[in-house]
């Protein structure tokens, strides 16, 4: 599905169903240099149980135009824009690290939009390494191959969101690679990672959302360790968490872990 926002075309996976403006919707937010693709199993499964779909790529990210957000506050007002766009008047918010602190940030913004709020992978502050920026900026081939190996707890776990034995380092690389590859006008990695870095506003952020709160986080996640969220998790007001077998790249990792909690979260 393609929608223009902000003037831009942007591409939004629906899990393989027409759009219903009718039907509860949810929006899916990836983090640093990913893209729809990651929260494949848990989109197609919500497309085909109720809801509408939107997993997005973020602006000047594979399928979408635009300039890529520099600040998590630039992304959140785009997330507003698409729901205008797809005429949402309210929708669920799912975002994974970068991804989760554009959908805080957008909840605390328009709080009367958003009815469920889940924070995957998620850490406040999210400091991001000077060796990772650094490379990021000046060597990304190189900070692809690190981010992943922080990014994973295990080489294949059974089963994986591919199936069996799939290998996830290489298939995340690969998508990295190909995420990176798809702006020659702009360094989505370094953007991403600087605005992560850069966000200041998590805790007031966290103060103003009003709707209940899911912390869906890795148990050996070494990018946003589980100790890292615990300042925000206690400015929530309706915050539940869940820690799941996993590193930070949890939707592959734990895919069936993941779907769970987000469904039994969104029933209610």
């Amino acid at each position: 599905m393609e929608l223009v926002v902000n003037g831009h075309t942007t591409y939004c996976y629906t899990g393989g169903k027409t759009f219903d403006k009718a039907k509860p919707t949810v929006v899916f937010i990836h983090g640093v240099l990913n893209d729809h693709s990651v929260w494949i199993l848990q989109s197609r499964w919500f497309a085909n149980h109720g809801w509408n779909v939107l997993a997005v790529d973020l602006p000047g990210h594979c399928k979408s135009e635009g300039p890529p957000p520099a600040t998590v506050e630039e992304a959140a007002a785009f997330v507003v824009a698409l729901l205008d766009a797809a005429g949402v008047e309210k929708a669920a918010l799912i975002g994974h690290s970068f991804g989760s602190l554009i959908a805080l940030e957008t909840a605390a913004r328009s709080p009367e939009r958003v009815t469920h709020l889940a924070l995957v992978g998620t850490a406040y502050p999210m400091t991001v390494s000077p060796a990772l920026l650094d490379g990021a900026l000046n060597d990304p081939q190189r900070a692809i191959s690190m981010v992943n190996v922080f990014s994973h707890s295990l080489l294949a776990p059974p089963p994986s969101s591919l199936g069996p034995g799939t290998w996830l380092y290489g298939g995340s690389r690969a998508l990295m690679r190909r995420v990176l590859a798809s702006n020659p006008n702009a360094n989505v990695f370094h953007i991403g990672f600087k605005a992560c870095n850069d966000y200041a506003n998590g805790e007031a952020a966290m103060a103003k959302v009003q709707c209940p709160t899911l912390f869906l986080l890795g148990a050996s996640d070494q990018m946003t360790p589980p100790r890292a969220t615990r300042t925000l998790a206690s400015k929530a007001a309706h915050a539940k968490v869940v820690t799941v077998n996993a590193g930070h790249a949890l939707m592959t990792e734990a895919p069936d872990e993941v779907l769970f909690a987000l469904g039994a979260f969104l029933k209610n």
